[in-house]
């Protein structure tokens, strides 16, 4: 495949599809636009072969190899039309981080937050609610279930509470 062809192809699968022969040569996504990546980043590094990079007999060689038969992986300019195999970049997944959050919800009596369809709903507003806040559209956001298999549980008052309550309560009788 041309270093064309290759980076068209590495472009659109971003995938590694063929493995280099033991000892040969393949094209690597930088060319002589300034020395710059496929991906149009420039490329800062160098390690190129002795002579290299060198226009060989008047050539324009304008896109850039791996040489293995070396065994020291080192780079070499060539003709962009030659076919070699090629090597696609590799581009790392974003870090992941897991976050955990306890939730209260204050609802009616006659909301069931057992319900799967409830808490599906539940879920596709928090996570809208985090996109408008800038957060990546592939965020991933899911209850944690309770050993007994539910999402939620009623918390018990504390005293302090009950107390509260029971003034408000005695305020309202009045």
């Amino acid at each position: 495949m041309t270093w064309t062809e290759a980076q068209s192809y590495c472009r659109r699968s971003q995938k590694i599809q063929d493995l280099v022969p033991a000892g040969g040569t393949a094209w690597i996504g930088l060319s002589r636009d300034s020395w710059k990546w496929s991906d149009g980043s420039d490329s800062t590094f160098r390690f190129w072969s002795a002579g290299e990079p060198n226009n060989y007999n008047g050539n324009n060689e304008a896109c850039v190899t791996v040489d293995f038969s070396s065994g020291h992986g080192r780079w070499r300019d060539w003709n962009c039309d030659v076919k070699f195999a090629f090597i696609c970049y590799y581009s790392p997944l974003p870090k992941q981080e897991l976050k955990l959050f306890k939730l209260k919800v204050k609802t009616s009596s006659s909301a069931d937050l057992d319900d799967p369809a409830v808490l599906e709903n539940m879920l596709l507003t928090i996570k809208q609610k985090l996109k408008d806040q800038g957060l990546d559209e592939n965020i991933q956001v899911n209850w944690k279930k309770q050993p007994d298999g539910k999402v939620f549980y009623k918390e018990k008052k504390t005293k302090e509470e009950e107390k509260t309550k029971e003034e408000e309560k005695t305020k309202d009788e009045l």
